[in-house]
């Protein structure tokens, strides 16, 4: 019996080892074929010409390949979400977890849930549909297509994922360690933020890192109700055009292998570059916290 419970253990062991060893393998892979594609086009424009150059017209003669206003639209879009995102998914994720009662948490949750799985695509419709003529008409703004009317988008598509998997972290803390709280002499809101907030700050840091990198690489969204404007934007309301959205809108017209076709490859080892940053970053700061909240345990 010992050794059948041991040689099933290692079949076990192996297949695991393999299905992760293809997912690694296959990931390298696209991530070659990217740079492979994208390179070439630094034989014709220099890194520090493609990066900083503030005019992107590709089918220009001679072309102009810069993605300074890209890698801004990126950026400006991204924080703006997380700015509306953040706030909100987590408190809401509090509420649910702690403050609500159990049937209004029965109630809201799968909403909530089922708000996650709403496609892009319909999320971008209402924006554009709905969300653009509103801003146009309420402030008065050229365009509701703007880098406002995205980053809502984004936000509202990243709510749900932050408030989900932050009411787990927060209904997984042990009911010892607020009844000891509360047993101390603590309030219901010093147990909250003292202790039930440190005590799952691992896992709310994460939802934050999935909710957001999935506002990093969206498409369909920016591409429907951010303008598609490639300048550098002077204010939220201005249109704009991420770098996602300008590989899905070009890569059907640009040349198989040609010079438009290699800046969007290399448009795309910039936002992989940019993701990889973020996730990095994102994850030292999700582990000092991890510390922080054992520390103050």
């Amino acid at each position: 019996m010992a050794g059948k419970r041991q040689s099933t253990e290692k079949v076990m062991r192996t297949f695991f080892f393999c299905v992760a060893t293809a997912s690694i393998a296959v990931l390298f892979m696209i991530m070659v074929f990217l740079f492979m594609e994208g390179l070439p086009v630094f034989n014709m424009v220099s890194v520090k010409e493609f990066l900083f150059g503030v005019y992107w017209y590709p089918t220009s003669d001679p072309p102009d390949f810069g993605i300074y206003p890209l890698i801004v639209a990126s950026l400006a879009v991204t924080a703006v979400s997380a700015v509306i995102a953040i706030p909100l998914g987590v408190m809401t994720a509090i509420y649910l977890a702690e403050l609500a009662s159990k049937r209004v948490a029965e109630i809201f949750k799968p909403i909530v849930e089922l708000l996650a799985a709403l496609p892009s695509v319909v999320i971008g419709f209402f924006g554009m549909v709905i969300v653009a003529p509103f801003l146009q008409q309420v402030l008065g703004v050229a365009t509701g297509l703007n880098l406002f009317n995205a980053a809502l988008m984004l936000a509202f598509m990243s709510i749900p994922t932050i408030c989900s998997i932050s009411e787990d972290a927060i209904y997984s803390v042990p009911n010892a360690l607020r009844e000891g709280s509360l047993a101390l002499g603590a309030t219901q809101w010093e147990t909250l933020w003292r202790v039930v907030v440190p005590a799952s700050i691992s896992g709310i840091a994460t939802s934050v890192i999935l909710g957001i990198s999935r506002a990093v690489g969206e498409t369909m969204v920016v591409l429907m109700v951010a303008g598609g404007a490639a300048m550098v934007p002077s204010s939220i309301f201005d249109p704009v055009r991420p770098m996602p959205a300008s590989i899905a809108a070009e890569m059907a017209e640009a040349p198989f292998r040609g010079d438009h076709y290699y800046a969007l490859f290399a448009t795309g080892i910039v936002l992989f570059l940019f993701t990889l940053f973020f996730n990095i970053i994102a994850d030292i700061i999700a582990t000092r916290y991890r510390q922080v909240g054992e520390a103050s345990l």
